[in-house]
């Protein structure tokens, strides 16, 4: 498990394994979010396999598959919501954590600056330059 620190509350993760959660949990996130649809993966670490370890730990889980391609408006708003609704810093994963960083952004669109939006996750080789119009529609819109 490799967590990448976006910013100070929110970092994102390749995918975990159930037993990665108890290490989640002492790292200090109380908010797990599962970004990967359970159709790319096996059963042992599909997105039931995960909540069950993390609800046991404490943490709170939030389900928001987004598929590769095809993000959705209501993806952006749900991770915003479970962003914003977090108690304390969230951890998002998906398979590499791009899909992650890419509805952070999203989320985060006339919140923050557009270049440090994409800078941040770029730190980590995802590279989101290519949603900058969208960022920039939605921090106008």
């Amino acid at each position: 498990m490799e967590i990448r620190s976006l910013t100070a509350d929110y970092a994102v993760s390749p995918q975990i394994a159930p037993e990665d959660v108890a290490a989640i949990a002492e790292a200090g996130f109380t908010t797990l979010i599962c970004n990967r649809p359970d159709a790319e993966i096996p059963a042992e670490i599909n997105a039931e396999a995960i909540r069950q370890q993390a609800e046991a730990a404490g943490l709170r889980f939030v389900l928001n598959p987004v598929v590769g391609g095809a993000i959705t408006m209501e993806n952006v708003l749900d991770q915003g919501r479970a962003i914003n609704d977090s108690d304390g810093p969230v951890l998002a994963y998906c398979a590499s954590g791009n899909r992650s960083s890419i509805v952070w952004a999203l989320a985060h669109a006339g919140k923050r600056p557009t270049d440090e939006l994409i800078a941040i996750p770029a730190r980590f080789g995802y590279a989101l330059e290519p949603f900058r119009p969208t960022l920039e529609q939605l921090a106008n819109g």
